[in-house]
């Protein structure tokens, strides 16, 4: 299990902790189940972490119950407005089915991509730093 590392700021939401890596946004997700609530005031903070502006995301994703369609409605039009691409690390097979829920009807917003280390994940979000 990754850890937020000690020499860095790190917020807290209810569904994740955040920190700044070399340009790129990182966060460590927490398992509650996601609702256009916690969505909202998470997008909030991300907004006030990164001056407004669309920021890369590597996300270590954890196991979390299933969202409600509302909650995943709004979760896919919030992407575009606070990240410019995210990186998802997870064990095999649980960004896919995330994926697959998120975005069943049309692709992503954003560029999005799976992966099971994080150095490929940082590899490629490099390309996505303002």
């Amino acid at each position: 299990m990754i850890e937020p590392p000690a020499n860095r700021e790190i917020f807290e939401s209810d569904i994740a902790r955040y920190w700044w890596e070399d340009g790129i946004l990182v966060s460590l997700s927490k398992s509650p189940k996601r609702t256009v609530e916690n969505i909202r005031s998470n997008a909030a903070l991300i907004r006030q972490i990164t001056g407004n502006q669309p920021v890369p995301l590597l996300i270590y994703l954890s196991n979390s119950p299933v969202p409600d369609k509302a909650a995943r409605k709004f979760a896919t039009e919030t992407l575009p407005v606070i990240y410019s691409a995210m990186a998802m690390v997870s064990k095999p097979g649980l960004s896919k089915f995330i994926m697959n829920i998120l975005f069943a009807v049309k692709p992503p917003p954003i560029p999005m991509k799976s992966f099971s280390d994080d150095i490929a994940a940082r590899e490629w979000l490099k390309q996505y730093i303002q």
